[in-house]
């Protein structure tokens, strides 16, 4: 079995630094002395793992430490600090914010590689999911709803098909990353996607683009061009909005899917692509039939495998998971001291009825991480208000059960699963975190999809 590698930082009085002998058996180390080799080492290699080891530092050069940690937050870092150094703010800052766990000299090695190695495996749960067959990433639809469930099980069977797909859903609820989904697991993993939003395009380019055209076919037609159909070749055409299309293009896109072929404007020939045609809308297309604005026979070619993307709504309980992961994505624009959210902020979540979806959720998020000032984000800093009754007759106390259990969810999440991190996050002992874990059923790890 091949050894975990570590990388293994020194700082301060380095007579009085060194990494344990013990570890060598269990840990392919590579030791750096300073920052800016830390940096070019993280740099060259993905190390699961970091070692600091701290002695007679000044502020000055844990703030260096801070910024260093910042920069690669994807790795676990555990610290070794003299125990009277931890009094300072300095320190504690670094600890609250970046650090999986500490120890403070001596080191008693045996505990030091149980901490590692708990690390280590943490490193892992928070890896990247692995590649699939087609060679693209696993479905990037995050939530463990009954709702996203089945979304995922029908995405999977339409993924094996070659028929032309058509999702409903209401603006904002993830059609686009449905249809990304549906391109990945199929057999055109390794081709192209070309996305096209059938409404943001000028009506008279619309011909131009999807089709091309030929040198000379208008005017500033200065050579030939390859429209967005014959882009996508041998892949998948996602075409967005397609209730926004204007009539005389729906008549021409239905002629390609009937007959497979295209006509660039000005081109007296066929040209035969090969491309799966994915379409969304956020209308309901029958009505649009009934009002004469879409081709019935364009819907009945369209709508060979339907699918329903959920409103945010109706998968309340992929909040909490929701929140942490868009929380993690945009990391980079946070404050390094704001740590997660608040239970207050948690129930406010739960409350409003996002009628943007997951659009407005992580527009919310976003705001909120640039402008808390605090630790934790709250109900102000998304712009929400705390519900002031509770419209769907939920009893008050079966609130307070809900907002507790998604605020560990919560926090666990932010955390990478480390108990103790989270439990100072929630401002409760590690005793009493677990406690409450096992009241609502919560079990470790935590995974998110």
């Amino acid at each position: 079995m091949s050894l975990r590698a570590l990388l293994s930082v020194t700082l301060g009085d380095q007579q009085l630094l060194s990494t344990p002998a013990e570890l060598q058996s269990s840990w392919a180390i590579c030791r750096v002395h300073d920052l800016a080799a830390a940096g070019k080492a993280l740099a060259q290699h993905a190390y699961p793992v970091g070692l600091l080891l701290l002695n007679n530092t000044s502020d000055a050069d844990v703030e260096a430490v801070d910024a260093l940690l910042e920069a690669h937050q994807n790795t676990q870092w555990v610290g070794v600090f003299p125990a009277e150094m931890i009094k300072r703010p300095s320190y504690r800052a670094l600890i609250v914010q970046h650090l999986f766990d500490f120890h403070t000299w001596p080191i008693d090695p045996a505990r030091l590689n149980h901490t590692l190695g708990h690390a280590f495996g943490y490193a892992e749960l928070d890896a990247p999911p692995a590649m699939t067959n087609a060679g693209k990433s696993d479905m990037e639809l995050v939530g463990q709803s009954a709702a996203i469930a089945h979304l995922r099980k029908q995405i999977s069977k339409v993924a094996q098909a070659s028929a032309p797909v058509l999702i409903w859903g209401e603006s904002g609820s993830g059609k686009e990353l449905t249809a990304r989904a549906i391109h990945n697991f199929s057999t055109r993993a390794n081709g192209p996607f070309i996305a096209v939003n059938c409404g943001a395009m000028p009506a008279s380019l619309i011909q131009s683009e999807l089709f091309g055209y030929e040198r000379g076919a208008f005017t500033g037609a200065a050579k030939e061009k390859r429209g967005l159909i014959e882009s996508a070749a041998g892949g998948t055409l996602f075409l967005d909005e397609i209730g926004d299309l204007p009539l005389e293009l729906q008549t021409n896109l239905l002629r390609f899917l009937q007959e497979r072929t295209i006509t660039r404007v000005g081109a007296a020939r066929s040209i035969e692509v090969d491309v799966r045609v994915i379409a969304a809308s956020h209308m309901r297309l029958e009505e649009a039939v009934k009002a004469g604005q879409f081709r019935e026979d364009l819907l009945y070619r369209l709508n060979v495998l339907p699918l329903t993307v959920p409103a945010l709504r109706e998968r309340k309980d992929d909040l909490a998971l929701l929140s942490s992961h868009f929380f993690k994505v945009f990391a980079q624009d946070k404050s390094p001291r704001l740590t997660g959210f608040s239970n207050r902020a948690m129930q406010a979540i739960n409350a409003h009825d996002w009628p943007g979806n997951v659009r407005e959720l992580i527009n919310r998020i976003r705001r909120a991480m640039v402008m808390s000032e605090g630790r934790l984000i709250t109900p102000e800093d998304l712009d929400l208000t705390m519900p002031t009754n509770l419209s769907n007759g939920e009893a008050l106390l079966d609130a307070r059960v809900r907002a507790e259990r998604d605020a560990i969810y919560v926090c666990l999440l932010s955390s990478g699963n480390n108990i103790s991190r989270a439990a100072r996050d929630l401002g409760v002992s590690r005793m009493t975190l677990y406690r409450l874990m096992e009241k609502h059923g919560i079990k470790q790890p935590l995974y998110q999809q």
